[in-house]
């Protein structure tokens, strides 16, 4: 499933998803270990009110239900005894989004479409347009046979975690062959969108900004990665990261998350998932051979719209080892976007360039040349320093062996760091970096502001 629940100005990702052919949407219902109601439940009808969900078998020392106070109750985050899910009746959410109106629709995908929704904020019952919460519906295809774990995945692990930096699943409805998640509406979109798109609905986003982002992405995936039952995200990437009002960084999409290695173990063993360009060199390979010709972005000579995924994200037949610190790779690659401004994977760029990681690591392992990765865009409004701890980092979190890479907690104290240095030259007025240097030159970087991606990458 995709991340299709933000940005009001209707930008919003395609849902990436696998499915298992034969597998009704009942049964995926049944098979929820958070025991979600099967769709011939009388109290699932359309003529019921909705209700809470019933307790999943995830264990916690807290009841509390989850709020916007958890920030301050619970800055490092729990996991939720009783998730406080709303049960939502079809006709509910059909009267939220005013019969699923195609002027409401956010988003598309293989999952199905994900429209815009009016609740009010206490009871969460259907309000008129423009009134009460706005909410984002994401709203299986019954004809799809795809998503079904996916929606699985997400009622799991989002109903029972509850951290400020992952995205607040509010509710779900399972009702005859509906299947539809409600979602907390993220207003300023993707971070991908901020970084990528172009045009008057997208101004670059600064150094300081930049910053504030990555942090709190990196604080919810340490959250992940350090609670009791380690989660690995396993699809870390800008489209992923969603951003509120005030752009605070939140993580969507579980449909791909797994719990973490037990007894001992380094690893867990699972079939290869995930989007080309951010997986971990470990996970992907196999042998002699790599996964480049299955997870290649998809329709890479197309143009694509703005609400579709550019990022194929497909099912194959073999297992890999799964580590935590694969997810910390991830980060990586996200943290190297961030810097450059590039996108992992465009071949639109010259055929050097068309992997962003393998082009750019000797400028993230080299102070002189480091300018030159640097976005452009960012006017050289940065602290030289924290630009080069901060690629410093980058280079750590994308060492080949994954017992090399930083854990996400050291992660987050290194961009504290940063961001640290970041304030200390703002209060000083000094220290930013001006380079009047060009991408071009021997080193084959190129001019202007990067390789111009190609139409189906933007």
């Amino acid at each position: 499933m995709g991340n299709c629940f933000g940005l009001e100005e209707a930008e919003v990702e395609a849902v990436k998803n696998y499915g298992h052919h034969g597998q009704t949407q009942a049964a995926a219902a049944r098979a929820l270990p958070m025991a979600a109601p099967k769709p011939a439940d009388a109290s699932m009808s359309s003529g019921h009110r909705g209700s809470r969900s019933p307790s999943p078998s995830t264990n916690s020392s807290s009841t509390t239900a989850r709020s916007g106070a958890d920030a301050g109750a619970y800055p490092e985050g729990r996991i939720l005894e009783t998730p406080n899910l709303r049960i939502f009746t079809f006709g509910e959410l059909r009267a939220a989004t005013r019969n699923f109106k195609p002027d409401t629709v956010l988003g598309e995908g293989g999952f199905g479409r994900v429209y815009k929704g009016w609740v009010d904020e206490r009871t969460m019952s259907p309000v008129r347009c423009g009134t009460g919460m706005v909410v984002a519906v994401k709203k299986l295809n019954p004809e799809s046979v795809q998503g079904m774990q996916e929606w699985q995945s997400e009622v799991n692990f989002m109903g029972s975690l509850s951290h400020p930096n992952l995205v607040r699943l509010l509710g779900y409805c399972v009702e005859d062959k509906e299947l539809l998640l409600v979602y907390e509406f993220m207003a300023k979109g993707s971070l991908e969108n901020h970084l990528f798109r172009k045009g008057g609905t997208f101004e670059p986003i600064s150094w300081k900004l930049r910053l504030h982002i990555a942090l709190g992405a990196a604080r919810g995936l340490a959250f992940l990665h350090s609670s009791e039952k380690q989660v690995i995200y396993r699809d870390f990437k800008a489209s992923n990261i969603l951003l509120d009002m005030h752009y605070n960084a939140k993580l969507s999409d579980f449909g791909l998350a797994k719990n973490g290695p037990t007894g001992g173990d380094s690893h867990v063993t699972t079939r290869v998932m995930g989007t080309y360009g951010y997986a971990a060199p470990e996970y992907v390979a196999t042998g002699t051979h790599t996964l480049a010709h299955l997870l290649l972005p998809r329709n890479s000579n197309q143009s694509t719209a703005p609400h579709e995924q550019p990022h194929a994200t497909m099912p194959v037949e073999f297992t890999r080892h799964l580590y935590v610190k694969s997810d910390v790779y991830g980060f990586g690659v996200v943290l190297l976007e961030m810097l450059t401004g590039l996108r992992a994977m465009d071949p639109g760029r010259p055929a050097q360039q068309h992997n962003l990681v393998d082009w750019a690591k000797p400028y993230l392992a080299d102070r002189r040349r480091l300018a030159r990765l640097v976005d452009p865009r960012l006017e050289g409004q940065y602290p030289s320093k924290a630009a080069l701890q901060a690629a410093q980092l980058t280079l750590r979190c994308l060492a080949g062996d994954p017992r090399s890479r930083p854990s996400m907690a050291e992660v987050v104290a290194s961009l504290e760091e940063v961001e640290r240095i970041t304030a200390r030259r703002e209060s000083g007025g000094e220290g930013h970096h001006r380079s009047s240097r060009s991408r071009s030159g021997s080193d084959g970087a190129r001019s202007s502001h990067h390789p111009s991606p190609s139409s189906s990458q933007r």
